[in-house]
């Protein structure tokens, strides 16, 4: 009967800590991917009237010592006020009466984060 022994000395600290940075290199390229996607998803959905909205959207990727986050954003901005927020949620106007909002932006983004919710949970299980 032969016994086979192994033995290992050190640290794997480099090699762990290789493998962190490139999960991180992965997560990020995916929601570069999932960035554009969305801003297309973003693009078609958005109500049109003149046009600077739907093509006003972007993504951001922030990474930071909490993690990597994806964030959405639309610049066209009125007088400090977001015109995608208020077509989303609604606004009034100056003569008193009341824009209702159209909810696009959640329909439109709702199979995007679900098929990110399945992509990235394989990447960090």
């Amino acid at each position: 009967m032969a016994l086979v022994v192994m033995k290992q000395s050190g640290s794997l600290k480099n090699f762990e800590g290789f493998l962190y940075k490139n999960r991180k290199r992965r997560l990020y390229q995916l929601l570069n991917e999932y960035g554009k996607q969305g801003v297309e998803l973003l693009r078609d959905a958005t109500p049109v009237d003149t046009g600077k909205t739907a093509t006003g959207w972007d993504y951001e990727i922030e990474v930071n010592s909490q993690g990597i986050s994806l964030y959405w954003v639309n610049n066209n901005v009125n007088e400090g006020v977001p015109i995608a927020i208020l077509i989303q949620y609604g606004h009034a106007t100056r003569n008193g009466s009341y824009v209702q909002g159209v909810d696009y932006i959640n329909p439109a983004l709702r199979p995007l984060f679900e098929s990110m919710a399945a992509k990235l949970w394989k990447e960090v299980s």
